[in-house]
């Protein structure tokens, strides 16, 4: 039993651990969708705007 208080506390932080994670994601899972598909729109409009610039600064050097 030289384990029990390992184990407890193991015990404690995983729940600690799982409470921290679930309360990100609380709520609707409909708005969760639509606020992630946000999220990736928004990356891929920067990234097209940044590939765009490049392709332009290329261009521009020939």
């Amino acid at each position: 039993m030289a384990r029990g208080n390992q184990r407890e506390l193991a015990r404690q932080k995983n729940l600690k651990k799982q409470q921290q994670q679930k309360s990100k994601r609380d709520g609707d899972p409909v708005k969760n969708k639509e606020n992630d598909a946000a999220i990736l729109r928004e990356k891929q409009a920067k990234a097209d705007a940044r590939k765009a610039a490049e392709a332009a600064e290329k261009a521009k050097k020939k």
